[in-house]
């Protein structure tokens, strides 16, 4: 994205997911274990339209900063949608589709970031799971 750091990004990936209501929102520093992205951004939605919703509401967050997506896969289907934002890869689960694929455990040797959320500001007072 044009001007943010990936650290950026990710805030306003996590911000735009929290103002769905997303459940969950953990933000891994994956530099050290994975070659193709730099943070991984993993949230929970309630069901198919809600993450539908929120992948909405990220692509929306993206596009207002002049970027696009360079691919969302399982958008259709509604139980894990996969959002590439090149050096940010946003994983967008169904509560039992996330448990049963467990990103945090099979990156658990990534660190989690911790991203500050103005309490007043986009997130609606929510924080990011830690």
């Amino acid at each position: 994205m044009k001007g943010l750091t990936n650290r950026e990004k990710a805030q306003l990936v996590a911000e735009a997911s929290l103002e769905r209501a997303a459940e969950e929102v953990v933000v891994l520093d994956v530099r050290e274990v994975v070659s193709f992205a730099d943070i991984f951004v993993i949230c929970t939605g309630r069901s198919d339209r809600q993450v539908r919703s929120i992948t909405d509401a990220i692509e929306e967050a993206v596009v207002d900063r002049g970027e696009r997506p360079l691919g969302i896969e399982g958008y259709d289907e509604g139980r894990w949608v996969l959002m590439d934002l090149a050096d940010v890869i946003v994983h967008v689960f169904q509560h039992e589709v996330r448990r049963r694929y467990d990103l945090e455990r099979l990156w658990s040797d990534a660190p989690k970031l911790d991203l500050h959320i103005e309490e007043n500001g986009p997130s609606n007072g929510r924080t990011l799971a830690r």
